[in-house]
């Protein structure tokens, strides 16, 4: 990576501002439902406290635009980490402020406390030069371990470069190695496997990474449109105009490039996608009107799993179909599976695909599960993330 990390500076006694993603899942009571974008970073949380640092955190939680928002505090996600770690992590009530740049002028040598959810400022997600200079007072020295939220420009992310030295943390080295290096001769055969609801989202990952990989494997709510494209008389919900032309362009790209995509032959639909829904398994040309696509079916799951089973790597973004629902999680379960035991190199992004083999368990059988949602697809779409850019490059001064 060209970036300089912690492992190419100074941190002993240092204040080090370390901006991570712990928007981890909450259920009803504010009880933390997923851990894994905790313990992501706990390489970073970890070589820094041992290197003597002195730790401040910062992290967003929800969306509770710009106003303080009570079960948006970020006191459970500090209770949690002080558990996974066995040390103190004090939570402050506030991110800026006189109230805490006096706790962290009190700080020791390897300390750590979390400052209160960014975005319950306005300045935050508004990227608001005032706002991040009262964050840079806080520090010496800013950490970005945030993958997930290197895509938005807000003051933590990248308005805090213009008053302090930015280097990468452990989990955003990790990440752009794994996902550079599906870019940089992977072995092969390489597929992609594309899902989630929506296509007009994935269109540039499919533009950008097609002249790299063998075989584009589509299922869930994305197959959608390429079916319409192949069968136009099909029925199921019709794609905006737009979508249809991309697809078409993007089909033609990989014929060209000899670039296989295969389709689902059957899939599972349903009226409404909701538990305890009426739905049927049909051939991928026979979605009645109204229908919408939930899962991949049978015929298709064996088609993909064969497929897969030949490759040596795979990126996928996007499930089968609503694996939430049990009834419609087979399509994505079985294909985490088969990733699972596939022995070559398997890299997950997405939130919601994270979510899915999180879920089944089968994260630590993959090579990599990336911590970013939307980062992922712009980082695989060819965009430069924007706190990533503004991280120090190893051939310059080191901070």
């Amino acid at each position: 990576m060209q970036k300089q990390t912690i492992k190419d500076v100074e941190v002993r006694g240092k204040r080090v501002l370390v901006r991570v993603d712990f928007n981890v899942p909450l259920d009803p009571d504010g009880k933390i439902e997923d851990d894994s974008r905790i313990r992501a970073c706990l390489p970073t949380i970890i070589y820094l406290a041992g290197h003597g640092a002195r730790i401040i955190l910062c992290s967003h939680l929800g969306r509770p635009h710009g106003r303080v928002n009570g079960p948006l505090r970020l006191g459970p996600v500090a209770r949690r980490l002080s558990e996974l770690m066995s040390i103190p992590v004090k939570a402050l009530r506030e991110a800026v402020g006189p109230t805490v740049e006096q706790a962290v002028s009190a700080m020791q040598d390897g300390d750590i406390v979390m400052l209160e959810n960014l975005r319950f400022y306005p300045g935050e997600e508004e990227n608001d030069p005032g706002f991040a200079r009262d964050l840079s007072r806080l520090a010496d020295l800013y950490v970005n371990d945030a993958f997930g939220a290197s895509h938005r420009a807000h003051a933590s992310v990248v308005g805090i470069a213009a008053h302090l030295p930015c280097v990468a943390g452990l989990l955003m080295e990790k990440e752009i190695e794994q996902l550079s290096s599906l870019f940089e001769d992977p072995p092969r055969p390489f597929a992609l496997i594309l899902g989630g609801a929506k296509v007009e989202e994935k269109i540039g990952i499919l533009e950008n990474i097609i002249p790299h990989v063998d075989l584009v494997l589509i299922g869930g709510g994305a197959a959608a449109a390429f079916l319409q494209v192949r069968n136009p008389s099909d029925g199921g919900f019709p794609e905006e105009p737009g979508t249809i032309v991309q697809v078409e362009t993007v089909t033609k790209q990989a014929k060209t490039l000899g670039v296989r995509i295969l389709l689902p032959d059957d899939v599972v639909v349903t009226a409404k996608p909701e538990p305890g829904a009426a739905f049927r398994i049909v051939a991928s040309g026979q979605i009645p009107d109204g229908y919408r696509i939930a899962d991949i079916g049978p015929l298709t799951l064996a088609v993909f799993t064969r497929e897969l089973q030949q490759c040596r790597t795979v990126a996928w973004n996007g499930p089968m179909g609503v694996f939430e629902i049990p009834q419609f999680s087979k399509g994505t379960k079985d294909i985490a599976k088969v990733l699972a035991g596939l022995g070559g190199t398997t890299v997950i992004g997405g939130g919601s695909t994270a979510e899915a083999v999180n879920r089944f368990g089968l994260a630590k059988k993959m090579t990599h599960v990336s911590t970013g949602g939307g980062a992922f697809l712009r980082f695989l779409s060819g965009e430069t993330l924007p706190g990533v850019a503004v991280l120090a490059d190893k051939q310059g001064p080191a901070p």
